[in-house]
């Protein structure tokens, strides 16, 4: 289980990126990459139906959890910089991604630009985005009040994790990321190059990644492989649990394409 409590630093030129470990040092080391305004616990539903014998890694992304803003700007590229400077830092030849929503979206940055990537499992993340998808003005809308409203202990269990953080000024970053149209922001076409093992997995009542959206990655991901998660909704892994850690164990064990048509 995570807690915030035994982790350790990453000190990068701006910021420091606070990240825990658990399982076996030898195992296959698998990186969890959670969600926006969450932070490493978004894990904590599925974190004990994960093997013992894989080495897992999670960290809070910047600005998120324990880990600082810095001062450069919060990209989906950026992300994937401090992420794979943790990758340099840990020494890992080669991984496995599972990303939740934001950190789908990073995992699929990653995936289509590394091939020390061995597996990948995405839940509720989108790979585009465009004024015209209505998820585009749900996310556009969010403003610090709003996320209170909707989780009332969010600022306070933000303060205790991060004293030095402002919760008002990370949800706004946040938001210049869910709606950044540049080559910095989504993955788009890119996901076109993922060769490793895929999973594509999503809530059936998702509001930010449709079941075209998904369906339409899957198409696009060579050998790729996609889960509709009944009774759940974008927050699949709290939802559903052990629906998600199954399928998540079941692909870690043996990570494989699916066969298609010729």
């Amino acid at each position: 289980m995570f807690n915030h409590q035994s982790g350790k630093f990453l000190y990068l030129e701006d910021t420091r990126i606070y990240y825990e470990t658990t399982g076996t040092l030898q195992g296959h080391p698998i990186v969890l990459l959670h969600g926006g305004l969450g932070s490493l616990e978004d894990f904590s539903p599925v974190i004990n139906l994960i093997p013992d014998s894989f080495y897992v890694i999670a960290m809070d992304m910047r600005g998120h959890g324990r880990s600082q803003l810095g001062t450069k700007p919060l990209t989906y590229q950026q992300h994937q910089a401090d992420i794979q400077a943790l990758i340099a830092h840990l020494g890992l030849k080669e991984y496995s991604l599972i990303g939740f929503s934001d950190g789908g979206i990073v995992a699929y940055r990653i995936a289509s630009r590394n091939q020390a990537v061995k597996a990948l499992i995405t839940i509720g993340s989108q790979w585009r985005i465009s004024p015209q998808y209505p998820s585009f003005d749900i996310l556009a809308g969010v403003t610090p009040e709003m996320w209170i409203e909707m989780f009332p202990e969010a600022p306070e269990k933000y303060a205790a994790l991060n004293p030095q953080g402002d919760f008002n000024k990370l949800v706004e970053s946040c938001v210049a990321l869910w709606t950044d149209l540049s080559s910095a922001g989504y993955p788009q076409d890119s996901i076109t190059r993922i060769e490793c093992p895929t999973l594509i997995l999503r809530g059936d009542g998702d509001f930010l990644l449709s079941l075209s959206e998904a369906a339409e990655a899957q198409n696009k991901i060579l050998g790729s492989s996609f889960g509709n998660i009944p009774f759940a909704g974008h927050a699949a892994m709290e939802d559903a649990p052990e629906t998600i850690g199954k399928l998540v164990c079941e692909f870690l064990l043996n990570p494989r394409k699916i066969q298609t048509e010729a």
